[in-house]
């Protein structure tokens, strides 16, 4: 029996000073959690409570709760025995780094953190609140699925969560952090927000378990193997972020949030930064290899560019070919897409080509300005690639960047060829101003294959096909690929010295920092999918 079960017998208090106690030691015992054995439990397995993460979300002691009291109202299966405050659920706001941000965690020590009809209500509610005030959202989830012994109401409550997520989607920032079991439907809701996080070992996100797994298909695996953070951070492609720890991963999220407005309606926060404007990156010369065959490290050329040399990579295991990555640039946050030489020689392909078109369109949903380093020798051939979409998937790029209204810059550091120089934020589909170094390449096809396809007869009929080859190839470089081409045409607005990558940047963004694009009046496009 809880102190508000004793409420119901026991006479009114007859002082404001008494009830005030008797309200203060139930809380405590709200949070608390209805059985000691389960806080033990939680921690035995590297998992803190649902109120021990948002006191590290949250600036200290900025937190306030919504709703704990409320109790689920349902009867069978042994339910009407069993209402513990909260119902498996802490709902409310705070601030993060000074702004409010809202959030809902999931208390696994109640019903496994099961979603019910009351549990759904709180966290409806905190997601009307969250739009309604502006401000981003974070989900803590650790629950185990729709409440069983509630049926189609359960479900009900997910379907309420899912109109919400894309409600939100495009006007507040909804980050979802994985800190236990997600399984079925409840997956969706993660899937529909703006960012996921996963903390290894502890987090699984899946449709259907291993057992169902195993008994459709025969196949035996582990819920890790199956949708485990490194699963979902390498191969699907679903986790954007992931750790070994919980406090590592919440300190994260609240690094990011202070890179993202709290809306559409703002701009990201500024700060101030003792890294000059002007500072020159000579340093870059000697990291990027003149000759384009060469590979480097595309996130050695960021960090030098970057305040203080700090990004955070967005997912960073997944698609290594393109870097998509968050920084600040004068104080102000940028995004920043591009070509990873270090992997696949920086094609691109169906991942790469989805993972750059999601942060494209993040950023514009956000008013975050869009940088784009160019260095890229095309997409990637292949009888799978063009099966699978590369058409289709490749698209999703080209959509995301024309329809962009942020400030977009383009910079090609060397080769940039045929259909996927188009595509990285050419000046032709829209990119508001375009660099390029004095080693860039830009051209329908490498200098080889054009000659090879151009000059094909000449030199099949040669009596030295090597030394006609080479000749051609030389003409072709030097008439079609000298590093001014671009730039003679208008195509290129300046060819600069990559000392003054970081002033041009900033320069230049600076200036675009009130652009103002008119849209089409339309319902919305028709996104390749």
């Amino acid at each position: 029996m809880t102190i508000l079960d004793d409420l119901t017998v026991t006479p009114a208090a007859p002082d404001l000073r008494r009830a005030a106690d008797e309200l203060r030691r139930l809380k405590e015992e709200v949070g608390r959690g209805p059985d000691p054995e389960a806080t033990r439990r939680q921690h035995a397995k590297n998992k803190l409570t649902a109120y021990e993460r948002l006191e590290l979300l949250f600036d200290e002691g900025t937190f306030t709760e919504l709703e704990p009291l409320r109790r689920h109202r349902a009867t069978g299966f042994g339910l009407e025995d069993r209402k513990p405050h909260g119902d498996g659920v802490v709902i409310g706001w705070g601030l993060v780094h000074g702004r409010t941000v809202f959030a809902y965690a999931h208390d696994f020590r109640v019903f496994a953190g099961a979603l019910g009809e009351a549990h759904a209500a709180k966290v409806h509610k905190v997601m009307d609140l969250a739009q309604s005030a502006g401000a981003p959202l974070v989900s803590l989830n650790d629950g185990a699925g729709a409440r069983i012994q509630e049926g189609v109401t359960a479900l009900a409550g997910y379907g309420g969560i899912f109109r919400r997520n894309v409600a939100a989607s495009g006007v507040i920032p909804q980050i979802s952090v994985m800190l236990g079991p997600c399984a079925g439907g409840a997956a969706y809701s993660p899937a529909l927000t703006d960012f996921v996080f996963m903390v290894r070992e502890s987090a699984q996100m899946f449709i259907t378990g291993p057992d169902v797994v195993q008994a459709v298909t025969g196949e035996r695996i582990t819920h890790n193997g199956l949708g485990g953070a490194d699963v979902h951070a390498t191969v699907s492609g679903v986790c954007h972020f992931a750790y070994d720890d919980e406090p590592s991963c919440l300190e994260d999220v609240r690094y990011l949030l202070s890179l993202l407005p709290s809306n559409n309606r703002e701009t990201p926060p500024a700060v101030r930064t003792e890294d000059p404007a002007d500072r020159r990156t000579d340093a870059l010369v000697d990291l990027v290899p003149a000759d384009p065959g060469r590979s480097y490290d595309m996130r050695a050329v960021i960090e030098e560019i970057a305040d203080d040399g700090e990004y955070v990579e967005v997912h960073e295991a997944w698609a290594r070919n393109a870097v998509c990555a968050l920084t600040r640039l004068d104080g102000h946050p940028v995004g920043i897409v591009a070509n990873q030489p270090a992997a696949l020689a920086g094609v691109l392909d169906i991942h790469a080509s989805e993972k750059a078109a999601r942060f494209v369109s993040t950023c514009d949903a956000f008013n975050i300005p869009l940088v784009t380093l160019v260095d890229v020798p095309g997409f990637l051939p292949g009888v799978d690639q063009e099966h699978s979409g590369i058409i289709r998937h490749g698209a999703k790029l080209l959509y995301a960047y024309c329809n962009a209204t942020v400030p977009r810059i383009s910079l090609v550091l060397r080769k940039a060829y045929g259909g996927a120089y188009i595509v990285m934020d050419s000046r032709s589909i829209g990119a508001d101003l375009s660099f390029a170094w004095p080693t860039n390449e830009i051209a329908v096809m490498g200098a080889e294959g054009a000659a090879n396809v151009i000059f094909r007869r000449e030199i099949n009929a040669a009596d030295d096909p090597e030394a006609v080859r080479a000749r051609r190839i030389a003409e072709y470089r030097s008439e079609l690929m000298h590093p001014y081409y671009a730039a003679e045409r208008g195509l290129v607005d300046d060819v600069i010295d990559p000392g003054d990558t970081r002033r041009v940047l900033i320069r230049s963004l600076a200036m675009l920092r009130a652009k103002q694009a008119e849209v089409p009046a339309r319902k919305h496009g028709n996104v390749p999918t």
